[in-house]
């Protein structure tokens, strides 16, 4: 049971070696069992149990700091000041929902609507990225009056039942129903890009005629804009391009997932633009309220309308008060610190940096990045996806204090995502851990 565990979910911590742990941990590990039930996981062979975070850093209970350079959420850094003051001050003043009128939620619609740009000019709030994955779904089946869903084959959409149902990295006890076909992702440790964008874009058309195979019309193509669950193979510009000029002239729309992209991720507000590619719609979520529970799909308004006319929508917390609040200072600290450009920037620098290392180890096969994440791919001595190197490197990071998972079809690739606030004088000490634990 715990090998298969492990086997659902790269970097999870295994049951069986709770004997391992401390007896505080391991009595913590087996109340969480008892009160939350056997579905959640704990990342590294030995969890990590922090009480307090801090910009980049995250301290335990015994005051030891760990450097985050994996949560994507604290997008602006853990406990940000600014973000919790405004949180403070609109919960002390209103907090209900957009069945009221409020200028707090328009105001942030028409913000963040304006970075979109490509007629993407509504937003309807939800609270997480996988509400807005489900929405985008009944959007695009309704306005098309199909069915047929287009995936990756190793994605990740989320949680809710639409959303699982396109999310086949959940493992191999997560059902894809018969109206969803999955294709392989570009792989560009093994072909160029130009050849994997038009590769990408044959098995869009052949996914299609299969759909229609079993009766089933494409209402719409999906893709995380960087890939970031098949390996971070969204990497290279244009990539996306014929994708999405192929599940348009098969009749369908096309779904840009920028739940883990958006919001300066890839030193630029958003994945989808690299790729020159102009969504029909797009989800976003996890940074949007550095951790507050705020999402959203965008569309084209007459996409909205038609869905709008036939159907009635309400999510009860979705835009209340107090998320957008978050929301409006997760801009504000992005606008004003300048983190898009810094992210741009530094993560040039550290790509470099990164290929330097792999450079110097064999048993790195190849290094992807955009903005601040960053993928690593380890390989035994032949070339072959190794996860458990991969493994052993993001848990000897772990005893050194410096935090990053490990993600793919395989379970090989290094993925590396720091919160945006993530600087200069913090990339030395991820660099040096990650070399450390490779050389050990």
């Amino acid at each position: 049971m715990s090998v298969a565990r492990e086997m659902h979910m790269a970097n999870s911590f295994d049951p069986g070696r709770a004997a391992d742990l401390s007896p505080a941990d391991a009595q913590l590990i087996a109340r969480r069992t008892r009160a939350m039930g056997a579905a959640y996981r704990l990342f590294y062979d030995r969890p990590v149990h922090f009480v307090r975070g801090e910009g980049v850093w995250l301290y335990d209970a015994e005051g030891n700091a760990f450097l985050d350079a994996y949560n994507n959420v604290p997008v602006v850094g853990h406990a940000n000041p600014i973000v919790q003051q405004r949180v403070a001050a609109q919960l002390g003043r209103l907090n209900t929902h957009t069945r009221y009128l409020g200028d707090e939620v328009v105001a942030y619609a028409e913000r963040v609507t304006g970075l979109l740009g490509h007629g993407l000019e509504q937003a309807v709030f939800v609270c997480t990225g996988s509400e807005a994955v489900d929405l985008a779904l009944r959007v695009a089946r309704h306005v098309t009056g199909r069915r047929g869903i287009i995936a990756t084959a190793h994605a990740y959409h989320g949680t809710t039942a639409a959303a699982a149902a396109i999310s086949p990295s959940l493992g191999p006890n997560n059902p894809i129903p018969d109206d969803v076909e999955l294709i392989a992702a570009p792989d560009l440790a093994r072909e160029s890009p130009d050849r994997a964008a038009a590769a990408l874009a044959v098995r869009v058309r052949e996914a299609a005629d299969a759909l229609r195979s079993r009766g089933h019309e494409p209402a719409g193509l999906i893709v995380d804009s960087i890939l970031s669950s098949d390996g971070l193979q969204g990497t290279a510009p244009g990539l996306l391009r014929g994708a999405a000029t192929e599940i348009r002239a098969q009749g369908g729309l096309y779904i840009a997932d920028e739940v883990q992209t958006g919001f300066g991720r890839t030193g630029a507000w958003w994945g989808f633009p690299q790729h020159e590619v102009a969504p029909d719609l797009v989800v976003a979520g996890k940074p949007m309220g550095n951790g507050l529970p705020i999402a959203a799909l965008f569309s084209r308004p007459e996409l909205l309308d038609r869905f709008g006319a036939d159907m009635r929508f309400f999510n009860t917390f979705g835009g209340n008060h107090v998320s957008v609040a978050a929301g409006q200072a997760v801009l504000d600290e992005i606008t004003e610190r300048d983190l898009i450009a810094r992210a741009a920037a530094l993560g040039a620098r550290m790509l470099s940096e990164l290929r330097g290392i792999a450079l110097a180890n064999d048993s790195i096969g190849a290094v992807r990045g955009s903005g601040l994440f960053f993928a690593l791919e380890v390989v035994d001595d032949e070339g072959v996806a190794d996860p458990t190197l991969a493994a052993a490197v993001v848990n000897r990071m772990r005893a050194d204090r410096v935090l990053i998972s490990a993600s793919g079809p395989q379970a090989n690739v290094l993925k590396i995502r720091p919160p945006l606030v993530f600087g200069d004088e913090h990339a030395p000490r991820l660099l040096e851990s990650l070399a450390g634990a490779l050389s050990r």
